[in-house]
C-alpha cells in the first residue's frame, strides 16, 4: 500500500528521508530558494528505487528552457522508466506529462496535470509545473483556472498553502483581473513573507496598471525576502527596472543592468532574456547599448545549441543581436529558426506553431525595423499582435511587441497605427512618462531614430 506525503497523494517511498528530501526540494522549485537538485540527490540516495526523484530532476531541468539541458533530463527520464513499477500511478502520471515535456508537446503535459489534479488537487508539484508550462505556452485561462479548481480542497495550514494562492494571483493578473490578484497576492504574503511569487503577481499588477511609483516601493518593500538567495531575483530586478523605464529614468534603468542584470548574474537563457529585453527597451528609446548587448551575448551559449527550441527564447536572442549591430548574424539565426519550424519531423512539439504563427513573423518584423524599413515592420508585426499570448510569457514582457511598433510608427508613415496604440494604451493604465514619450514622438515631425 502507497503511503501518503504530507498531502495524502500517494507516495511511492517508505522512507521518511527520501519524503522529507522531495519535500524540500518541492519547496525549493516552488520558491526559488536555491536549486532542488542537492534535495533530490539526497532523496535518491535515501531511496534508490522510488523514481518521482528523477521525475523531479528531469522536470527542473526542462524548466530551465535550456536546450544544452535536454541530454541531462533524458538520462534522468530513463532512469525514472526503468524505476516506474516502484512507485504509484500519480508518480507514473507525472513522468508521462515530463517526457511530454521533454518531447516539445507542452499542451500535451498540461492535459495529464489538469487530470492528475481532478483527483489529486492537492499535488503541488501538478499545480507548480502546470503553471510554468502555461506560462511558456501563454495560456492565461489555465494560468487561473488550474489553482482555482484546487485552493478549496487545500488546508491553509500547510506550509505550501501561500505558494499555491501565489500561482492563482498570477493567473488572475495575467487574465486582467487586477483587483483580485493583487488582494489573493498581499493575502499570500500575509501568510508567508517569503514567497517571490506572490511578490512577483502584485508587481505585475502595478506594471499593467501604470503604478510605477508603487511598484518600485514594493518591490523595495519586499527586497530583503527576495534579492539575496533567490534564483526569481534576476527577474525582479528585471522589474525594477521596468518601473525605472515607465519613470524615463533610463540613467536608473542603465544602473540595475550594470548591477543586477549582466556579467556572472546572468547564468540562464531565462535571466539573459530579461537582460535583452530591458536593452531593446532602451535602443528603442534611442540609447546606445551595443556594447552591452555585444557583451551579454558573449555570454550567451547560442550556437549549435538549439536554435528553434523556444521562440520566445529565439525572439530575444536576436532583438539583442540586432542591439548589438549583428543584425547579418540575427538574420542567419531567423533563417536556423525558421527551417525547424518548417520541418515535419516537429510538428508535434508546441514550438513548432508558436514560431511559425508567432515568433518568426515577429523576428522578420525586428528585422525590418533594424534596416529602416519600418512600415514593412508594421506590416509584418501588427497582425501577429492579436495573437501574440499564444508566443508565451507575460503581458508585460510581451509589451515589448507594442513598444517596438509604437518606434516603427514613429519612424515610418503609419501614425495614425502608432496614435490608435496609444489609445488603447491610455484607457488600459495611467498615462507614464514612457508613454507621454511615445505620445510626443508621434506628434512630431518623422525623422529616424538616433
Amino acid at each position: 500500500m502507497a503511503t501518503p506525503d504530507l498531502r495524502g497523494n500517494p507516495c511511492g517511498s517508505a522512507s521518511t528521508a527520501a519524503r522529507d528530501a522531495a519535500e524540500r526540494a518541492l519547496w525549493r522549485m516552488m520558491s526559488f530558494y536555491d536549486t532542488p537538485l542537492a534535495d533530490l540527490d539526497a532523496a535518491v540516495a535515501a531511496d534508490a528505487g522510488w523514481p518521482l526523484p528523477h521525475v523531479m530532476r528531469a522536470g527542473f531541468l526542462l524548466s530551465l528552457t535550456e536546450p544544452a539541458l535536454l541530454a541531462e533530463a533524458e538520462a534522468e527520464l530513463a532512469l525514472a522508466r526503468a524505476l516506474q513499477g516502484q512507485g504509484t500511478a500519480r508518480e507514473r502520471a507525472h513522468l508521462e506529462a515530463v517526457e511530454a515535456v521533454y518531447q516539445g508537446r507542452w499542451q500535451v503535459a498540461c492535459r495529464i496535470w489538469d487530470e492528475l489534479l481532478v483527483d489529486h488537487p492537492r499535488d503541488a508539484l501538478a499545480l507548480q509545473w502546470a503553471q510554468l508550462w502555461d506560462f511558456y505556452r501563454g495560456d492565461a485561462a489555465g494560468l487561473r483556472q488550474r489553482p482555482a479548481r484546487a485552493l478549496p480542497e487545500w488546508d491553509e495550514a500547510d506550509p505550501l498553502h501561500p505558494y499555491v494562492l501565489a500561482l492563482y494571483a498570477f493567473g488572475l493578473e495575467e487574465c486582467n483581473l487586477y483587483p483580485q490578484a493583487e488582494e489573493t497576492g498581499r493575502r499570500a504574503l500575509a501568510a508567508n513573507a517569503r514567497v517571490p511569487w506572490a511578490v512577483h503577481a502584485v508587481a505585475h499588477v502595478m506594471e499593467m496598471q501604470g503604478r510605477f511609483e508603487d511598484g518600485a516601493n514594493w518591490l523595495r518593500q519586499h527586497q530583503e525576502a527576495w534579492a539575496e538567495g533567490n534564483g526569481f531575483a534576476c527577474h525582479l530586478w528585471w522589474h525594477k527596472a521596468l518601473f525605472r523605464l515607465e519613470a524615463m529614468d533610463l540613467a536608473g534603468v542603465q544602473r540595475l543592468l550594470d548591477v543586477h542584470l549582466s556579467g556572472q548574474n546572468l547564468q540562464l537563457s531565462l535571466q539573459r532574456v530579461d537582460a535583452a529585453s530591458l536593452l531593446w527597451r532602451l535602443h528603442l528609446l534611442g540609447e546606445d547599448v551595443a556594447a552591452q548587448a555585444t557583451a551579454l551575448l558573449k555570454d550567451w551559449p547560442l550556437e549549435g545549441v538549439g536554435a528553434g527550441h523556444y521562440a520566445f527564447n529565439d525572439l530575444h536572442a536576436v532583438l539583442a543581436m540586432i542591439a548589438a549591430g549583428q543584425a547579418p548574424r540575427a538574420e542567419a539565426w531567423l533563417a536556423r529558426c525558421a527551417e525547424r519550424a518548417l520541418a515535419p519531423a516537429d510538428a508535434r512539439r508546441s514550438n513548432h506553431l508558436m514560431a511559425r504563427e508567432v515568433g518568426l513573423p515577429l523576428m522578420r518584423g525586428m528585422l525590418a525595423l533594424a534596416r529602416g524599413d519600418a512600415d514593412t515592420a508594421v506590416d509584418l508585426m501588427a497582425p501577429v499582435r492579436a495573437q501574440a499570448q499564444r508566443f508565451g510569457g507575460s503581458h508585460a514582457q510581451r509589451d515589448l511587441i507594442d513598444l517596438s511598433l509604437l518606434a516603427a510608427a514613429a519612424q515610418g508613415g503609419r501614425r495614425s497605427y502608432g496614435r490608435a496604440l496609444l489609445n488603447e494604451r491610455g484607457m488600459a493604465k495611467r498615462v507614464t512618462p514612457l508613454t507621454r514619450h511615445w505620445i510626443e514622438r508621434m506628434s512630431s515631425p518623422m525623422t529616424a531614430r538616433a
